[in-house]
């Protein structure tokens, strides 16, 4: 892009980083450095979403399905994430950047898991942008959580069945503190949404690239952004009601 233009901007983007084992194999490398090299092109687009303005970003890190790969990808995948932690907590804290995850992080190891909350805690009251990691996420199982939890409130009599909405059910979400996406981008040239905030995206803008996430830059981002700037949300209206 020649010129970007920095209004209409998305103000919650959501990311399905695909790409990372077929940009291994493209490159004759094992499956983990493609995932580490994956582990750069997030770093890359939370500098760039942070500097132009995006409030929130959702990055979908690993899957709940991701738990059924090969135990020595699952193993190297959690040492990433752990490296990330490390090295990077300090760094977004310091850039008053949150850190917040979605998922069931039960299924996390014991150390893993005193690390996210520990990033959380440390950076809970920033305010500059959101970065919200999808860790051993799925929505169907979210879904379900939240009826569960929706269930034994109107046993406990802390709800009622007749005030049960589509805003009540989102409460009880894991997003419930954050907005819908406005913007949700899939990489790896791949045309699905893979179990990932089915019910958030429900009037999302879609973006599909073709290039696999660890190629994935600045530019590939904008197009994306600009992409979604040159369409008209209507929510189910039509253009002349929104026009008014």
């Amino acid at each position: 892009m020649k010129q970007k233009k920095f209004d209409n901007l998305p103000q919650h983007i959501a990311i399905i980083m695909d790409g990372n084992g077929r940009w291994a194999k493209k490159h004759a490398l094992g499956r983990v450095r493609g995932h580490r090299k994956g582990a750069q092109a997030v770093k890359t687009t939370v500098k760039i979403c942070l500097q132009i303005g995006i409030r929130h970003l959702t990055l979908y890190a690993f899957s709940m399905e991701n738990w059924s790969r090969p135990a020595k990808e699952v193993k190297s995948l959690m040492a990433l994430l752990e490296e990330y932690l490390d090295k990077e907590t300090k760094k977004i804290h310091e850039q008053g950047i949150r850190l917040t995850t979605i998922g069931d992080l039960d299924l996390l190891n014991e150390k893993i898991r005193d690390k996210i909350e520990r990033a959380m805690e440390l950076t809970k009251k920033n305010d500059k942008m959101n970065v919200n990691i999808a860790i051993s996420y799925g929505s169907r199982d979210e879904i379900t959580r939240a009826l569960k939890k929706i269930i034994r409130d109107v046993e406990d009599k802390k709800i009622s069945v007749h005030e049960i909405s589509k805003e009540t059910l989102s409460r009880y979400l894991y997003t419930a503190e954050i907005p819908d996406p406005d913007l949700l981008i899939r990489t790896g040239g791949e045309y699905r949404v893979s179990n990932f905030l089915l019910w958030q995206i429900a009037y999302t803008e879609l973006y599909f690239a073709s290039v696999l996430w660890p190629d994935f830059n600045k530019e590939h981002l904008w197009r994306a952004i600009a992409s979604y700037q040159r369409r008209e949300r209507r929510f189910g209206l039509t253009s002349e009601q929104i026009e008014k």
